[in-house]
Protein backbone atom coordinates (compact mmCIF):
# COMPACT_ATOMS: atom_id res chain seq x y z
CA UNK A 1 0.00 0.00 0.00
CA UNK A 2 1.04 3.38 -0.18
CA UNK A 3 0.86 6.09 2.93
CA UNK A 4 0.60 9.23 2.19
CA UNK A 5 1.74 11.71 5.32
CA UNK A 6 1.41 15.07 5.74
CA UNK A 7 4.19 16.17 7.97
CA UNK A 8 4.16 19.09 10.88
CA UNK A 9 0.45 19.34 12.15
CA UNK A 10 -0.28 21.64 14.54
CA UNK A 11 3.16 23.18 14.26
CA UNK A 12 0.74 26.52 12.66
CA UNK A 13 -2.75 27.32 11.41
CA UNK A 14 -2.03 27.25 7.95
CA UNK A 15 0.01 24.02 8.01
CA UNK A 16 -2.51 22.34 9.76
CA UNK A 17 -5.40 24.15 7.89
CA UNK A 18 -3.89 22.60 4.31
CA UNK A 19 -3.35 19.39 5.62
CA UNK A 20 -6.68 18.70 6.99
CA UNK A 21 -8.07 20.20 3.32
CA UNK A 22 -5.91 17.41 1.79
CA UNK A 23 -7.26 15.12 4.28
CA UNK A 24 -11.10 15.51 3.49
CA UNK A 25 -10.58 15.61 0.01
CA UNK A 26 -8.62 11.86 0.47
CA UNK A 27 -5.61 13.77 -0.64
CA UNK A 28 -3.26 12.52 2.26
CA UNK A 29 -3.81 9.15 4.29
CA UNK A 30 -2.63 10.66 7.46
CA UNK A 31 -0.67 13.33 9.49
CA UNK A 32 2.25 13.37 12.03
CA UNK A 33 1.51 15.68 15.02
CA UNK A 34 3.71 18.33 16.86
CA UNK A 35 2.96 19.27 20.32
CA UNK A 36 3.78 22.15 22.57
CA UNK A 37 3.56 24.26 19.30
CA UNK A 38 1.15 27.46 18.14
CA UNK A 39 -1.26 25.11 16.67
CA UNK A 40 -1.24 21.97 19.03
CA UNK A 41 -4.70 22.15 20.58
CA UNK A 42 -6.69 23.18 17.81
CA UNK A 43 -4.96 20.39 15.44
CA UNK A 44 -5.57 17.59 18.20
CA UNK A 45 -9.54 18.66 18.43
CA UNK A 46 -9.88 18.86 14.82
CA UNK A 47 -7.86 15.45 14.34
CA UNK A 48 -10.02 13.95 16.60
CA UNK A 49 -13.41 15.45 15.45
CA UNK A 50 -12.83 13.45 12.30
CA UNK A 51 -11.53 10.32 12.87
CA UNK A 52 -7.96 11.15 11.59
CA UNK A 53 -5.01 8.92 11.56
CA UNK A 54 -2.20 10.92 13.65
CA UNK A 55 1.44 9.87 14.83
CA UNK A 56 3.74 11.93 17.02
CA UNK A 57 6.24 14.15 14.78
CA UNK A 58 8.96 14.57 17.44
CA UNK A 59 11.08 17.47 17.86
CA UNK A 60 14.17 17.44 19.13
CA UNK A 61 15.23 20.85 17.12
CA UNK A 62 12.58 23.21 16.10
CA UNK A 63 12.18 26.09 18.57
CA UNK A 64 8.83 25.29 21.29
CA UNK A 65 6.21 28.31 20.25
CA UNK A 66 3.98 27.28 22.91
CA UNK A 67 4.39 28.46 26.91
CA UNK A 68 2.78 25.05 28.01
CA UNK A 69 6.03 23.34 27.91
CA UNK A 70 7.77 22.72 31.06
CA UNK A 71 10.82 24.56 32.09
CA UNK A 72 12.98 21.90 32.46
CA UNK A 73 11.51 19.95 29.02
CA UNK A 74 12.82 22.76 27.17
CA UNK A 75 16.42 23.69 28.78
CA UNK A 76 16.36 19.75 27.76
CA UNK A 77 14.97 20.00 24.23
CA UNK A 78 17.71 23.72 23.58
CA UNK A 79 20.43 20.97 24.60
CA UNK A 80 19.63 18.68 22.03
CA UNK A 81 18.85 20.68 19.77
CA UNK A 82 22.18 22.86 19.90
CA UNK A 83 24.29 19.43 20.24
CA UNK A 84 22.59 17.96 16.54
CA UNK A 85 22.63 21.38 14.66
CA UNK A 86 26.31 22.24 15.78
CA UNK A 87 27.56 19.45 13.12
CA UNK A 88 26.71 18.34 9.59
CA UNK A 89 27.21 14.80 11.18
CA UNK A 90 26.32 14.68 14.62
CA UNK A 91 23.04 13.04 13.62
CA UNK A 92 25.41 9.95 13.41
CA UNK A 93 27.35 10.44 17.15
CA UNK A 94 26.32 9.03 19.80
CA UNK A 95 26.45 11.82 22.87
CA UNK A 96 26.41 9.66 26.12
CA UNK A 97 26.26 13.01 28.34
CA UNK A 98 22.56 14.04 26.48
CA UNK A 99 21.09 10.17 27.31
CA UNK A 100 18.63 11.45 30.31
CA UNK A 101 17.76 14.66 27.82
CA UNK A 102 16.31 12.87 24.94
CA UNK A 103 14.38 10.16 27.08
CA UNK A 104 13.08 13.05 28.83
CA UNK A 105 11.71 15.17 25.37
CA UNK A 106 10.86 11.97 24.32
CA UNK A 107 8.66 10.70 27.37
CA UNK A 108 7.21 14.54 27.80
CA UNK A 109 5.99 14.67 24.15
CA UNK A 110 4.52 11.30 23.84
CA UNK A 111 2.78 12.00 27.21
CA UNK A 112 1.57 15.87 26.01
CA UNK A 113 0.42 13.45 22.63
CA UNK A 114 -1.54 11.02 25.02
CA UNK A 115 -3.53 14.08 26.58
CA UNK A 116 -4.64 16.20 23.33
CA UNK A 117 -5.42 12.91 21.27
CA UNK A 118 -6.56 10.74 23.97
CA UNK A 119 -5.12 7.49 22.55
CA UNK A 120 -0.98 6.17 21.63
CA UNK A 121 0.23 8.12 17.80
CA UNK A 122 0.04 5.69 14.68
CA UNK A 123 3.28 5.92 14.57
CA UNK A 124 6.56 8.05 14.81
CA UNK A 125 8.61 10.05 12.38
CA UNK A 126 10.93 13.05 13.42
CA UNK A 127 11.34 16.84 12.76
CA UNK A 128 13.91 16.91 10.08
CA UNK A 129 14.45 13.05 10.40
CA UNK A 130 16.20 13.71 13.59
CA UNK A 131 13.95 10.41 15.14
CA UNK A 132 17.01 8.51 13.42
CA UNK A 133 20.01 10.11 15.10
CA UNK A 134 21.88 8.01 17.17
CA UNK A 135 20.98 8.91 20.21
CA UNK A 136 17.97 7.86 19.82
CA UNK A 137 18.30 4.61 17.46
CA UNK A 138 21.21 3.40 20.08
CA UNK A 139 19.66 4.56 23.16
CA UNK A 140 16.37 2.94 22.68
CA UNK A 141 14.83 6.21 23.57
CA UNK A 142 11.45 4.71 21.50
CA UNK A 143 10.20 1.65 22.91
CA UNK A 144 10.39 -1.38 21.27
CA UNK A 145 7.11 -2.59 18.92
CA UNK A 146 6.65 0.95 17.63
CA UNK A 147 5.91 1.61 13.70
CA UNK A 148 8.84 4.22 13.03
CA UNK A 149 9.35 6.16 10.20
CA UNK A 150 12.76 4.87 7.79
CA UNK A 151 15.42 6.78 6.22
CA UNK A 152 15.13 7.93 2.69
CA UNK A 153 14.78 5.37 -0.17
CA UNK A 154 17.96 5.66 -2.57
CA UNK A 155 18.86 3.39 -5.57
CA UNK A 156 22.31 2.81 -6.99
CA UNK A 157 23.57 6.10 -8.34
CA UNK A 158 21.34 8.06 -6.56
CA UNK A 159 23.32 9.20 -3.41
CA UNK A 160 27.01 8.32 -1.85
CA UNK A 161 27.68 4.96 -1.44
CA UNK A 162 28.60 5.52 2.16
CA UNK A 163 25.30 7.58 2.33
CA UNK A 164 23.34 4.62 1.24
CA UNK A 165 25.68 2.54 3.06
CA UNK A 166 24.91 3.95 6.71
CA UNK A 167 21.06 4.41 6.20
CA UNK A 168 20.89 0.96 5.20
CA UNK A 169 22.85 0.27 8.64
CA UNK A 170 20.44 2.53 10.75
CA UNK A 171 17.30 0.90 8.49
CA UNK A 172 18.62 -2.41 9.79
CA UNK A 173 18.96 -1.37 13.83
CA UNK A 174 15.68 0.14 13.35
CA UNK A 175 13.82 -2.40 11.82
CA UNK A 176 15.00 -4.92 14.62
CA UNK A 177 13.18 -2.84 17.25
CA UNK A 178 9.92 -1.29 15.30
CA UNK A 179 7.63 -1.85 12.38
CA UNK A 180 8.01 0.40 9.22
CA UNK A 181 7.38 0.66 5.70
CA UNK A 182 9.26 -1.46 2.86
CA UNK A 183 10.54 2.19 1.35
CA UNK A 184 10.25 6.09 2.29
CA UNK A 185 10.59 8.88 -0.65
CA UNK A 186 9.17 12.43 -0.43
CA UNK A 187 6.92 13.64 -2.32
CA UNK A 188 9.01 17.44 -3.20
CA UNK A 189 12.06 15.30 -4.29
CA UNK A 190 9.42 12.95 -6.61
CA UNK A 191 7.77 15.98 -8.16
CA UNK A 192 11.29 17.51 -9.21
CA UNK A 193 12.70 13.92 -10.47
CA UNK A 194 9.38 13.23 -12.46
CA UNK A 195 9.52 9.62 -10.87
CA UNK A 196 6.54 9.27 -8.87
CA UNK A 197 5.30 6.62 -11.42
CA UNK A 198 8.33 4.67 -9.76
CA UNK A 199 6.93 4.95 -6.22
CA UNK A 200 3.56 3.66 -7.19
CA UNK A 201 4.65 0.61 -9.18
CA UNK A 202 6.72 0.09 -5.73
CA UNK A 203 3.47 -0.09 -4.22
CA UNK A 204 1.78 -2.41 -5.58
CA UNK A 205 4.07 -4.73 -4.25
CA UNK A 206 5.65 -3.15 -1.15
CA UNK A 207 4.81 -0.82 2.17
CA UNK A 208 5.53 2.57 0.92
CA UNK A 209 5.56 6.02 2.52
CA UNK A 210 5.39 9.36 0.71
CA UNK A 211 5.88 12.20 2.85
CA UNK A 212 4.12 15.53 1.80
CA UNK A 213 3.89 19.05 3.34
CA UNK A 214 0.78 20.37 1.68
CA UNK A 215 2.02 24.02 2.83
CA UNK A 216 4.23 24.13 0.29
CA UNK A 217 2.45 25.51 -3.06
CA UNK A 218 3.86 22.69 -5.11
CA UNK A 219 3.05 19.84 -3.01
CA UNK A 220 -0.33 21.35 -2.23
CA UNK A 221 -1.14 21.92 -6.38
CA UNK A 222 0.19 18.17 -6.98
CA UNK A 223 -2.09 16.98 -4.05
CA UNK A 224 -5.37 18.94 -5.05
CA UNK A 225 -5.05 18.08 -8.64
CA UNK A 226 -6.12 15.91 -10.96
CA UNK A 227 -3.43 13.93 -11.50
CA UNK A 228 -3.32 13.04 -7.83
CA UNK A 229 -6.18 10.51 -9.04
CA UNK A 230 -4.62 9.67 -12.14
CA UNK A 231 -1.01 8.66 -10.36
CA UNK A 232 -2.94 6.58 -7.96
CA UNK A 233 -5.71 4.87 -9.64
CA UNK A 234 -4.44 1.64 -8.84
CA UNK A 235 -2.13 1.94 -5.73
CA UNK A 236 -4.30 1.19 -2.48
CA UNK A 237 -3.71 3.54 0.18
CA UNK A 238 -3.75 3.30 3.97
CA UNK A 239 -1.53 4.09 7.00
CA UNK A 240 1.02 3.11 9.90
CA UNK A 241 -2.00 1.61 11.38
CA UNK A 242 -2.23 -1.06 9.05
CA UNK A 243 1.30 -2.15 8.79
Amino acid sequence: MLIINADDWGRSRPETDRAFECYAKGRITSVTAMVFMADSARAAALAKENHMNVGLHLNLVQPITSPELPRRIAAAQLQIGRFLRCWKYAVAIYNPFLRKQFRLVYRAQAEEFDRLYGRPPSHVDGHQHMHLCANVLLGQVIPKGHRVRRNFSFGPGENSWLNRSYRRLTDSWLCRRYDSTDYFFSLAACLRAKNLDRVTRMARTADVELMAHPVNGEEYDWLMSDDHAQVLRNVQTGSYALL
